[in-house]
């Protein structure tokens, strides 16, 4: 019996609770809840990349289905070089538009700075392969070059080096950076406080214009970055500085009170032009008193045998030959600046001599004679002269002349004059005749120029012509500076970028001069014309120069020549608004045009390059009127100028509405810049179509190479202004368009 219990007692199963079994079995129920749930509503690892892919699609919108809004012909694929003309027939029943160009989707404040990062220096959509088209080369070319090259500098900047906020009025507002190390961290602070706007489509597609003439006291010589429209007098109706309105003009300047005629053609232009296009009270009064200018009729012309110079200016450039042999007008001495408009009969004599003179014609010049000079066909722009730097790169200029001058270069500590030493090429010539010099004058003049070691080279009293003649030569070296006594002006801080020209303060140091074979200005170009197609070491790629050469060449000869329908016998004064390298200037230099290639603010710097080659060019921003007075020009050359309008970023910072920066570009340092613009200056893109009205005369060209999207609310914007469109073409999403202005104004 107790044998058989003990075998009973170690067979028996034990009791489990019922409890325990209810526990175990609810963790393992919840347990696979959770994994079922985590596995529903968790994250995947490659959402990041998918939520910045999103962005990037943000920051690079494709207007949806614009090809469908194209004319038939655009659609075609015709072959090569075979283009699609037809009438202009402009749209009746014009409304105002009232689509937003600056609205659009937001970023939200939670974004990483990583990815805000990523946003900035996103670029635009890759392009695609190289063809046969030259469309599309033209777009890979440009693209390719601009995301290579240094970016043009921009606005004014403190002489510490600090970023200062401007409004349209060039007035301080507020010191933004204090600290320069400090820079980058502000920028990323600043754009994880503020909101991204979405610019959406350079263009509204939709919208419809109407259009009205501008209301100005200026009238048919509305300047809108140097005119005054708030003056009550008018001799105050020029600002002193470059001052835009806070908002573009969206309205056409008027023609001149008796109507605008066919611009009399180059080369007679340079002996008559059309009195009416030009006229102005204060030029009636000006005629009259001097005899190089003659009113004949319904012309004014200008007599050979009449110039300011006394003895005429062939005999004024012989006697500077003689008194500097090395000086030879168009060899070696191919680009000059002429300071003030008279005659412009000093320009046409160094014209005939193969010298390209780029005329200044200054903001106080009530006469207009800057808009008689562009009429003659003569290069010009108008500028002011007085705090701001010039819109050139530093080095560039062969020579400069001043021709019975009366600006007071050794005032304020001689920062005119060193403005002229920093645009002048090292052994460049500064030329400049004065009637009468004071002794105070006199010696003023040489304490200034012997600081900055200029050399005098010639000094004397020419009896025929009456004037007083000095020509100066600036050092070629810097071991030059370390020789002076006293040390002033000083040397400028090497972190100073010479080049910095838009809304720049005009500084009061001398610029080092370049000594590096990869710097431009460190020697003398080749000989006219040899210097056009010599591309020296600082320029980089020459190989991409040579392509770029030959592909503009091809595009004017096989293209814009034959394929235009463009009376080139008629075109005298043209743009490039969006030059790179100045192939296109290049391609036109055999026929008897000028081209003024802009570089804007915002694209890569290749001025420098564009004044190596022996052609001429400014820096621009085309949110604002160019220096020029209406009907300056013959042709406008725009190529991907408004898609790239689709790079600039802006952030409106919350704590001061109105006022937004703009981030700058990968190859800028943004301690050396300051990138601080009105927020509304590029609201909207139209204005700059607008500014294109105002400076292109009637019965003158535009030729337009750009996306597809862009072309054609570009278009209608032309109908609405009642331009006859001469002709489009298209292939794949590249196109060309050619238009002529009318005489029609509202």
């Amino acid at each position: 019996m107790a044998i058989t219990r003990a075998i009973k007692g170690l067979t028996r199963q034990p009791k489990i609770p019922r409890g325990i079994c209810f526990k175990v079995t609810a963790v393992t129920f919840l347990g696979l809840c959770f994994i079922v749930f985590w596995s529903m509503y968790s994250s995947p690892a490659s959402s990041l990349t998918t939520q910045r892919q999103s962005f990037d699609d943000i920051t690079e919108p494709v207007a949806a289905a614009a090809a469908n809004h194209r004319p038939a012909t655009s659609h075609s694929q015709p072959k090569h070089n075979e283009y699609k003309k037809h009438e202009s027939h402009n749209k009746p029943g014009i409304v105002q538009p009232t689509t937003d160009f600056g609205g659009g989707k937001k970023v939200k404040e939670a974004t990483r700075k990583k990815q805000n990062k990523d946003i900035l220096v996103k670029q635009e959509d890759d392009q695609p392969d190289e063809s046969e088209n030259d469309i599309q080369d033209s777009q890979n070319e440009n693209e390719n070059d601009e995301d290579q090259l240094n970016v043009a500098d921009g606005k004014e900047e403190l002489q510490n080096g600090g970023e200062e906020m401007v409004d349209a009025e060039g007035n301080s507002i507020e010191n933004v950076d204090e600290d320069k190390d400090d820079d980058d961290e502000i920028i990323e602070e600043e754009v994880i406080r503020s909101k991204r706007k979405y610019k959406g489509p350079v263009f509204d597609t939709k919208a419809n214009y109407t259009w009205k003439l501008c209301s100005t006291k200026s009238k048919h010589n509305y300047i809108p970055c140097i005119d005054v429209e708030n003056g009550e007098k008018l001799q105050t109706y020029r600002h002193r500085e470059r001052s835009c309105p806070k908002t573009p003009p969206m309205c056409l300047v008027p023609l001149p009170h008796d109507g605008y005629g066919t611009v009399v053609p180059w080369p007679d232009s340079k002996f008559k032009i059309l009195y009416k296009n030009v006229a102005h009270p204060k030029l009636a009064a000006y005629i009259k008193k001097h005899s190089w200018i003659v009113e004949s009729g319904e012309y004014l012309t200008f007599p050979q045998n009449q110039s300011e110079f006394k003895g005429g200016v062939p005999h004024y450039l012989e006697f500077i030959e003689d008194m500097v042999p090395d000086i030879e007008w168009g060899k070696n001495i191919r680009v000059v600046l002429d300071i003030g408009c008279t005659d412009s009969s000093f320009v046409a004599a160094l014209l005939e001599k193969g010298v390209l003179t780029l005329t200044l014609g200054l903001k106080d010049d009530l006469v207009d004679l800057a808009q008689v000079s562009l009429e003659r066909g003569f290069p010009t722009v108008v500028s002011s002269f007085g705090n701001r730097r010039l819109p050139f790169p530093s080095g560039v200029i062969d020579a400069i002349h001043c021709g019975g001058c009366t600006i007071p270069w050794h005032s304020n500590g001689g920062k005119l004059l060193l403005e002229m030493n920093r645009i002048l090429r090292p052994s460049g010539y500064f030329i400049l005749s004065t009637v009468r010099d004071s002794i105070e004058e006199e010696e003023a003049m040489t304490k200034i120029t012997t600081s900055i070691c200029w050399n005098i080279l010639a000094h004397k009293n020419d009896e025929d012509s009456e004037v007083g003649l000095k020509i100066y030569q600036k050092p070629e070296a810097n071991t030059i500076y370390a020789l002076r006594r006293k040390k002033f002006p000083p040397l400028c801080h090497e972190n100073e970028n010479p080049d910095a020209a838009w809304y720049f303060p005009m500084t009061t140091c001398l610029h080092r001069i370049p000594s590096s074979i990869e710097q431009h200005g460190s020697e003398w170009p080749e000989e006219w014309p040899k210097r056009l197609e010599t591309y020296p070491d600082w320029l980089g790629d020459k190989q991409k120069l040579v392509s770029d050469t030959n592909h503009w060449k091809a595009i004017v000869d096989n293209s814009y020549f034959p394929g235009m329908g463009i009376d080139w016998s008629t075109i005298r004064n043209v743009m490039d608004m969006k030059a790179i390298y100045g192939g296109f200037a290049a391609a036109l230099s055999q026929e008897k045009i000028w081209v003024m290639n802009v570089i804007p603010v915002h694209a890569p710097d290749t001025l420098a390059g564009i004044y190596e080659r022996g052609l001429i060019g400014v820096y621009h921003d085309w949110c604002e009127s160019f220096g020029t007075y209406p009907r300056s020009y013959d042709l406008l050359h725009a190529d991907h100028l408004f898609s790239r309008l689709k790079n600039r970023l802006f952030f409106v910072f919350e704590d001061l509405p109105g006022y937004c920066l703009r981030i700058p570009d990968p190859h800028r340092h943004p301690q050396n810049y300051n990138d601080t613009v009105r927020a509304d200056k590029c609201k909207q893109p139209i204005s700059i179509v607008v500014e294109m009205d105002r400076i292109l005369r009637p019965g003158g060209w535009v030729i337009v190479r750009d996306k597809i999207e862009i072309l054609d609310p570009l278009e209608a914007i032309l109908r609405s202004m009642h331009w006859d469109i001469r002709m489009t073409y298209a292939q794949e999403k590249e196109g060309i368009l050619c238009a002529q202005k009318t005489l029609w104004r509202p």
